[in-house]
């Protein structure tokens, strides 16, 4: 039996996610949350094999508690569910322990499939994203300005490339305003690009929007 916990912000997205998995003889739902802070005060107690994680939710950032999990639960097979291009985050959350990315606009048999191929031992991506992940393995040039940031300055750049304020990436990551202004500084030194005009520019052209 392989025990699936759901952690999406989305009511309807976790009805729907368990209302396919209840159907099947050899899946089973072992617990939910709504939010970050939620999914790390349940998880560690929890019987769960495989954890089904949305990216976007309130609380820890997504890779920081895609970090946490892989040191303090490694057997956990992470399946990253998510409206986000490959381009934005798949890379990052398969090297920070993710053993699989799925969009959600595929299937619900493709999303079966996937739960099933992680508990296995399996990684479960894309074929655009294979290649992108043994692309990411040869050697290369100079990196390109998104990839000098560390996880959390890039989560912190594509909110403010996607538009949001200073106050409400805050309120959603659950830090200070501050924290986040000086993230925005390093990220601002460690990539060039001065304005937040410049970086929802750069996010928009480098195709890493939602």
């Amino acid at each position: 039996m392989i025990h699936v916990f759901i952690a999406d912000d989305h009511e309807i997205v976790r009805e729907g996610i368990k209302r396919v998995l209840t159907k099947l003889p050899d899946i089973k739902v072992v617990g939910e949350a709504a939010d970050g802070r939620s999914l790390l005060s349940q998880i560690w107690n929890s019987t769960a094999d495989v954890l089904i994680l949305d990216i976007t939710m309130h609380g820890p950032g997504f890779l920081e508690t895609l970090g946490h999990l892989a040191k303090r639960r490694p057997s956990l097979k992470v399946l990253v569910l998510s409206v986000h291009p490959e381009e934005q985050f798949a890379v990052r959350a398969l090297k920070t322990g993710a053993a699989g990315y799925l969009m959600k606009d595929r299937t619900s048999n493709e999303l079966v499939e996937a739960i099933r191929r992680v508990h296995r031992g399996g990684r479960f991506v894309s074929a655009d994203l294979a290649e992108r992940l043994v692309a990411e393995l040869q050697p290369s040039g100079e990196k390109l300005p998104h990839e000098r940031l560390t996880d959390r300055e890039y989560e912190i750049f594509l909110r403010i490339g996607s538009g949001e304020s200073v106050k409400d990436i805050a309120a959603e990551l659950s830090l200070s305003p501050k924290t986040v202004s000086t993230y925005r500084a390093r990220i601002i030194e460690k990539s060039g690009l001065k304005t937040n005009a410049e970086m929802i520019r750069y996010v928009i052209e480098n195709h890493l929007a939602a």
